[in-house]
């Protein structure tokens, strides 16, 4: 296989990967916010739709795109609940490995303890001082015997016990899969793909519609213009203006066929909402049921190294080891599990899809230039990403493609996918992919 077929094979997956998530157009054909509230009844299960049109706060456009890119219900967006298994898995490798370099620390201070009380012992015991002041200062080398005693017992704790717990119940929890991963979060992401499949079909369906009313409402807008100019003209002849007003009638006729289209497709959309959410939160709430669990032992086993570790008899020590206690005692898995379900999940605010009514554009008399430049501008502002300097000279192989020489730098505006190819724009304005090892970060 030639690097050209290779880099072609990138390319087309990463475009098949981006019509599967239902990726729909340009940021300038963003719908505008609404805010769908679902009441559900239990008794026949019925559900009622109310749309909350929020035009008259005037959201910019790249808040509009944040909340559908960040949005749970969004295809494709469920992927950092997914992600929760392998992260609860990375975090028990770090418990183990933070509190094992304790466990040293814990061992290495008993052996400080009892080299000096070895090395003072037979001073202490030869010292011109008798009676009660002389006990009094063995005292100091016993009490540090018995304190080397004890740290080298929280060491053994620490590593055997606290450290092999948290070892067996990873094993026993996390199932890998031969060619990595694991069953538990393939289980999640094969249920959510399931549930967005047929949602993610219909927004498609959906954006297509809208974008074919929004056209022959611009055709339809030009048509009326050209009618009003002809009826005000007293050059244009009774035929023309007669031709044009049955050109301006066919438009509309096809106008009102296609929004009829574009309401229909809409209402089977808010008609699968509920029954697409009812898929979706079941998935999360399995989700949602491993990770309460993989809370409440954590809660445990950080509960069994602070007693081991909790050896304080004074004042000043006791109170640092009671705000330790407090601070784990407040965990709440509930809490944590509503956080996460507002942050990442169902709770999230989300765009539901909704009726956009077309709107003409504002004419302007300014130059050409300056009109492209503007355009520029605002494209870059819109969209948002990364600043990133180019390490290597790249020329571009496919259209799609974006080229540049070493030390130029541009705009990431997509991350990078699973082929290694990330999209970029530069400040001419041109967009397209290119190798993510081959740019460094600004």
């Amino acid at each position: 296989m030639t690097f050209s077929l290779v880099r072609r094979y990138k390319v087309l997956s990463y475009k098949a990967r981006a019509q599967d998530t239902g990726s729909t157009g340009s940021p300038q054909d963003t719908c505008l916010t609404c805010q769908e509230i679902i009441k559900r009844t239990h008794g026949g299960i019925r559900y009622v739709l109310v749309a909350e049109n929020r035009m008259s706060t005037l959201p910019s456009e790249n808040s509009i795109e944040d909340a559908s890119n960040r949005s749970f219900w969004m295809p494709g967006n469920y992927q950092p609940t997914v992600k929760r298994t392998e992260d609860a898995f990375q975090a028990c490798n770090d418990i183990v490995a933070c509190f094992q370099e304790r466990a040293r620390v814990e061992r290495q201070y008993a052996q400080q303890l009892s080299e000096w009380s070895t090395k003072w012992k037979p001073v202490v015991d030869s010292s011109p001082l008798y009676g009660s002041l002389l006990k009094a200062w063995q005292c100091f080398l016993s009490s540090a015997d018995r304190l080397a005693s004890l740290h080298a017992s929280i060491c053994r704790s620490l590593v055997s016990e606290d450290g092999d717990r948290v070892r067996t119940w990873q094993k026993d929890t996390f199932h890998k899969k031969l060619f990595g991963g694991f069953k538990e979060s393939q289980d999640i992401e094969t249920g959510f793909t399931r549930a967005q499949k047929p949602w993610a079909k219909r927004l498609k369906k959906l954006d297509k519609v809208r974008r074919a009313y929004h056209k022959v409402s611009r055709k339809e807008h030009a048509a009326r213009e050209r009618e009003l100019h002809a009826q005000g003209n007293p050059d244009v002849a009774i035929d023309k203006q007669k031709k044009i007003q049955e050109e301006r009638e066919l438009v509309q006729q096809e106008a009102e066929k296609v929004r009829a289209r574009y309401e229909k497709v809409l209402e089977e959309v808010n008609r699968y909402v509920p029954r697409y959410m009812e898929e979706m939160e079941s998935i999360f709430d399995q989700s949602q049921d491993e990770e309460r669990k993989r809370i409440v032992f954590l809660k445990q086993a950080l509960l069994s190294i602070h007693k081991h570790l909790d050896i304080t008899n004074n004042e000043s020590v006791r109170a640092v080891y009671n705000e330790l206690h407090n601070t784990l005692m407040a965990i709440d898995e509930h809490e944590d599990l509503r956080w996460w379900k507002n942050t990442y999940g169902p709770g999230m605010p989300t765009d539901w899809p909704h009726f956009q009514e077309w709107i003409p554009e504002k004419k302007t008399k300014k130059g050409k230039k300056e009109v492209e430049k503007k355009g520029t501008i605002e494209k870059s502002v819109m969209i948002g990403g990364v600043r990133v300097r180019a390490l290597y000279d790249y020329v571009g192989q496919e259209t799609d493609e974006l080229s540049f020489k070493a030390g130029e730098e541009f705009l990431k505006i997509e991350d990078e996918d699973d082929q290694g190819w990330c999209r970029g724009i530069n400040d001419g304005g041109c967009e397209g992919l290119y190798p993510a090892n081959y740019v460094e970060v600004v």
